[in-house]
């Protein structure tokens, strides 16, 4: 996992610092994901909230309930965490949700750490 930067994932990491400043931490994680959306959506950036991301198994599509929290653009995974600290556990779930989904990119944002700086991580495959 490279540390690689790109525009779109340059543009996400600074609305959602905008998010951060103006709620800070203590909220529950959907409101974070709506007032991030809200603003992908001002800026007219292409996103889906809380995509489908079915499993397949031996060639068989399954239908087991994992959701994406926001994909940009069709190509940026985003999840969303309100956690005390981000565990190695949360790296592999969206590492998983990007092999699965066969994403490039993705950020792991945790909107409880005091300064989201702090909280964000960037991964590519």
């Amino acid at each position: 996992m490279s540390e690689a930067r790109d525009p779109l994932t340059d543009k996400v990491i600074g609305l959602a610092i905008e998010v951060h400043r103006a709620l800070g931490p203590g909220l529950l994680e959907s409101a974070y994901e709506a007032c991030l959306c809200f603003e992908l959506a001002d800026k007219k950036i292409p996103h889906q909230r809380q995509v489908p991301l079915p499993v397949t198994y031996k060639s068989v599509k399954l239908e087991y309930g994992y959701r994406l929290d926001v994909v940009v653009d069709d190509q940026l995974v985003i999840e969303l965490k309100t956690v005390d600290r981000l565990l190695p556990i949360h790296e592999a779930q969206l590492l998983t949700y990007m092999r699965l989904g066969g994403f490039s990119t993705g950020l792991l944002l945790n909107f409880n750490a005091p300064l989201l700086e702090d909280g964000l991580k960037r991964m590519v495959l």
